[in-house]
């Protein structure tokens, strides 16, 4: 899990754009996007409860087919979403107190990753 709020924060600065959304897309099937209060706690609660709702150690039907031992991955990220849409106004994102950004890596394995950042305003 990586707080990736202020780069999203700074993207939108850059964009000399005032008011309007800003939507973070994560390219590909085993990563996800969401909001999260990013403390110690919930870095250790978040991925338990992960692994209650999609077990690593559970059979998937994904598993079987390609043996690459990822199908927790895809059914959490599939849970969660591949993206998030924020609105900004005065080109701060309209977060509240103690939510920030996430990207969040289901993956077995090391992985590039891209994040497509799309803003949308005046």
């Amino acid at each position: 899990m990586i707080d990736i709020t202020q780069a999203v924060e700074e993207t939108v600065i850059k964009s000399g754009m005032k008011t309007g959304i800003c939507t973070v897309f994560c390219v590909g099937s085993t990563g996800s996007i969401t909001t999260i209060e990013y403390e110690e706690g919930l870095l250790k609660d978040f991925p338990e409860a992960m692994e209650k709702l999609a077990p690593k150690d559970a059979i998937y039907e994904h598993h079987l087919r390609w043996r690459d031992g990822n199908g927790h991955s895809h059914v959490r990220a599939s849970i969660l979403g591949p993206s998030l849409t924020v609105p900004f106004v005065n080109s701060k994102l309209t977060l509240g107190t103690w939510q920030q950004i996430t990207f969040l890596d289901f993956d077995n394995r090391p992985r590039s990753r891209n994040l497509e950042v799309v803003i949308i305003g005046e």
